[in-house]
């Protein structure tokens, strides 16, 4: 093999080790969304309007409704979600994880862990939805995270379940780190807030929702 053919043969299998690279680094990754419908998705509980629209799931507010939710029609137990959301600062919002909903549940009402979603508020604390009613996190939320979440801007979510321990990041600042065992697993749920008698709608929308499921046991959290 003359020199020539050699550089091009070891060039060749630089780019192929680090296309291979790339490739597993985003290997179990599955978009929840395909940008078009709302196809893997329910909704439970309440009147608000859900779309696909311009690539995103967006959320419209109704007068006179209840907590609505967009739920997947699958389970997840131990994961690591990633999404990005924007919000009218009047709402507010939240994603619901390991959640569920039983007839035998307040007639089928929607609950479990929520990561929230509210400009001024507790972005990325863990709120039991109507269950426990309360933050399960030890602390309350800093004058910091309460900045985190950006008006009008699109700001991006991390969330990490594995076992007891559930982690939530938003803007790549760590906001929840705790334990809870009362939920193992349950469906990933969009949340538009109920506002009341307001007539005017208020919008939240999602994008690039995409998890991968992790191993249950003797496994490390992922790094971002």
């Amino acid at each position: 093999m003359s020199r020539h053919s050699l550089s091009k043969a070891l060039a060749a299998i630089a780019i192929l080790a680090v296309a291979c690279l790339a490739s597993a680094k985003e290997a179990g990754w599955v978009s929840l969304f395909n940008g078009k419908d709302l196809e893997g998705w329910e909704q439970i509980n309440g009147l608000a309007k859900y779309e696909a629209k311009d690539g995103t799931i967006m959320g419209s507010s109704v007068p006179n409704s209840p907590n609505s939710f967009l739920c997947t029609k699958k389970h997840y137990g131990d994961f690591e979600l990633e999404f990005d959301v924007k919000v009218d600062p009047r709402l507010n919002s939240g994603v619901q994880i390991r959640s569920h909903s039983k007839k035998e549940y307040q007639n089928g009402r929607v609950h479990g862990y929520q990561v929230e979603i509210a400009v001024g508020g507790f972005s990325g604390g863990i709120y039991d939805e109507s269950r426990r009613g309360r933050f399960l996190n030890a602390e309350g939320p800093t004058e910091e995270i309460k900045k985190l979440l950006k008006k009008d801007q699109w700001n991006h979510y991390r969330v990490v379940c594995q076992g007891d321990h559930i982690q939530a990041w938003v803007n790549d600042v760590k906001v929840t780190d705790l334990q809870d065992s009362m939920t193992p697993s349950g469906f990933i749920g969009l949340q538009v807030h109920g506002v009341g008698k307001l007539q005017e709608p208020l919008r939240v929308q999602w994008r690039n929702i995409r998890l991968r499921e992790l191993p249950a046991k003797d496994a490390k959290t992922p790094k971002p």
